[in-house]
C-alpha cells in the first residue's frame, strides 16, 4: 500500500470492489481514521448541514480529530468530493441492458441518481465539478452507456447524451437544494407547496395583458406540475430524441 495520500488515491482508482460503508458513531476517539470513515463523516455533515458545511475541518471535528489527520488519508477536499460521489453511485442499481425497455431503464437510473442527490443537500455541486476517475462513478457511466447502445443509440450520441443527462440531474437537484436553503425547510418540503404555487399563479394572472399576454393567458400551464413531474417531462424529451 502506498504511504502517501496521492498514492493511496491512485490505488483506490485501481480497486475492483468498492469499500464498504462504516458507521461513524459516537465513540470515535480510539477508532483509527480510515478513508471509509472520512467518507461516512463527510456524508453525515452534508446530510445534516448541507454541502457548503462540508470542509476538512467539519469532517475532522465529527471524527474527533484535527484536519491534519485527514491529510494522511486523502489529498484534499476535492478528493473527499470524489469519495462521496463514488459512495452515492455505488448505491445505484444498474440493470442488464434491455433493447425493448432501454428508455425506461435509463430514466430509472437517472431517477435513482436524483434521489441519492436529494438525500444530501447541495451534494450535486461536487458532481458538477468532478473529473470522473472514481471507479464507482465510472461504473454508472458504463451502465448508462450499455443501456443506450442496446437501444440502438449511436456511440457518439450516447456518449454526449450521458454527459447531458448527468448535467440535468445535477442541476435539478442543485436547484431544489438551493430552494430548500432559502426556505429553510426539510427535504420533503423542498418542492413548491400548493399555496406557493397558487401565489405564483395569481401573480401571473394579474400581470398587465398588454405587456404579458401569453404569460397571463397560460398562467395555469406555466405554474403547473407537482413533485418530480417536470423532471420526468424533461428526461422524456431528452431520451425520446435519442432513438
Amino acid at each position: 500500500m502506498a504511504t502517501d495520500p496521492r498514492g493511496r488515491r491512485a490505488e483506490r482508482h485501481a480497486q475492483a470492489e468498492p469499500p464498504q460503508a462504516t458507521k461513524v458513531g459516537k465513540k470515535r476517539r480510539n477508532v483509527p481514521i480510515t478513508v471509509e470513515r472520512i467518507t461516512d463523516a463527510a456524508l453525515e455533515v452534508v446530510a445534516s448541514k448541507g454541502y457548503d458545511a462540508m470542509t476538512m475541518r467539519s469532517v475532522a471535528n465529527l471524527l474527533n480529530t484535527g484536519p491534519a489527520s485527514l491529510y494522511a488519508h486523502v489529498v484534499n477536499k476535492a478528493d473527499i468530493d470524489e469519495l462521496i460521489m463514488g459512495r452515492l453511485c455505488a448505491q445505484l442499481s444498474l440493470p442488464t441492458p434491455d433493447p425493448e425497455h432501454w428508455q425506461e431503464q435509463i430514466i430509472d437510473v437517472c431517477s435513482q441518481l436524483r434521489d441519492q442527490y436529494l438525500k444530501y443537500p447541495g451534494i450535486s455541486r461536487a458532481a458538477l465539478s468532478l473529473v470522473v476517475t472514481n471507479l464507482d462513478v465510472l461504473q454508472v457511466n458504463e451502465g448508462m452507456l450499455g443501456i443506450l447502445l442496446a437501444g440502438g443509440v449511436a456511440p457518439q450520441t450516447a456518449a454526449w447524451a450521458i454527459d447531458a443527462l448527468f448535467l440535468y440531474v445535477s442541476g435539478y437537484a442543485l436547484e431544489i437544494s438551493l430552494a430548500g436553503q432559502r426556505q429553510q425547510q426539510a427535504e420533503e418540503s423542498w418542492n413548491i407547496s400548493r399555496e406557493e404555487q397558487e401565489q405564483v399563479f395569481q401573480r401571473f394572472a394579474a400581470l398587465p395583458e398588454d405587456r404579458f399576454p401569453q404569460t397571463k393567458r397560460y398562467a395555469a400551464e406555466l405554474t403547473s406540475g407537482t413533485g418530480h413531474q417536470r423532471f420526468d417531462f424533461a428526461l422524456g424529451l431528452m431520451i425520446g430524441n435519442l432513438g
